[in-house]
């Protein structure tokens, strides 16, 4: 039966939040996920109508195609990243803190605890195909055969690439998701340390080995490099509030930044006193009542999906 292309895109449509979560773990980057599942229309609209009587289950066939595109842009990435100034982070995800959930398709995909900013950093450290295969097999069932093909090697191959990744994963142990709740009570306590200039109570909140990662690749201030460690990390921040000043540094909105709490922060420019501030979006992590890692994204070129 003759499917009209109007038809074509409802079946489509059904799948497209799905595939920009998949693209999206597996490149990192919104606008890179979002041209893959247009690329992958393009493929599926262009077929003939035999081609297309061939596809079994429709989901899983843009899955796989989906997936072929993201190895790709991967695989290209590498080189880009050599020539990046300074840490890596992905491209964030922002929502609206405090809004009802909605059906709007970041919406949906911030909501899967494998999309949190810890676990995409793990995920980062990957090679393309551990992280095909890892994310492919685990997340979304994708046979190894069908890994296989998409990566040009057997089989047995493809599962070694999971297994390498799946062991990554748990050796990175990122800290799981905890409740909204949780993480605005420790937010607002990290913060009102700071500003209260409360160095031993800032050390006490944040974790022995957390990190604060900067994402800018030259473009904006930020820590050059990782800071590690609870005394490291506040005496950085109290470095920021004597440069930036008690205005800037809580000018922020609360927001949702893949899924957990974070800010928001505008262009705020300087004041003669005080150093400017970048736009910018941060996000936390956290265990056991203590702030694991930092993360701050101020490279412009990632927050251009904020104005949305």
């Amino acid at each position: 039966m003759t499917v009209s292309d109007d038809v074509l895109a409802e079946q489509f449509a059904e799948h497209r939040t799905h595939l920009v979560g998949v693209a999206y773990r597996l490149t990192s980057t919104l606008s890179d996920a979002e041209d893959a599942v247009q690329e992958a229309w393009l493929r599926l609209s262009g077929m003939d109508e035999q081609r297309r009587a061939e596809i079994r289950e429709l989901r899983a066939w843009l899955t796989t195609v989906v997936g072929r595109i993201c190895l790709d842009r991967l695989r290209s990435a590498a080189a880009q990243r050599e020539r990046y100034v300074g840490p890596w982070l992905p491209e964030p995800i922002v929502t609206a803190y405090g809004a009802p959930t909605s059906d709007d398709p970041l919406d949906t995909v911030v909501r899967a605890d494998e999309v949190r900013m810890a676990a995409m950093v793990v995920l980062d450290a990957l090679t393309p195909e551990q992280r095909v295969a890892f994310v492919l097999h685990d997340a979304f069932s994708v046979p190894f055969a069908e890994i296989g093909e998409i990566l040009g090697v057997p089989e047995s191959t493809a599962r070694q690439h999971a297994s390498r990744g799946r062991r990554a994963a748990a050796d990175a142990d990122a800290p799981p998701r905890i409740p909204l709740d949780e993480q605005r009570e420790l937010v607002e306590q990290l913060m009102g340390a700071i500003i209260a200039g409360d160095l031993p109570s800032v050390v006490k909140l944040l974790h022995p080995d957390a990190v604060l990662i900067g994402d800018s690749n030259g473009k904006a201030r930020t820590a050059r490099r990782r800071v590690v460690g609870a005394e490291k990390i506040a005496r950085f921040l109290f470095g920021l509030l004597e440069s930036y000043g008690t205005e800037q540094i809580t000018g922020g909105e609360l927001s949702l930044v893949n899924g957990d709490l974070g800010m928001t922060m505008p262009d705020m420019p300087a004041d003669g006193h005080r150093w400017g501030i970048s736009h910018r979006a941060i996000v936390f992590a956290a265990r056991d009542g203590q702030v694991t890692a930092i993360y701050d994204m101020v490279n412009p070129d990632k927050l251009t999906h904020l104005s949305r």
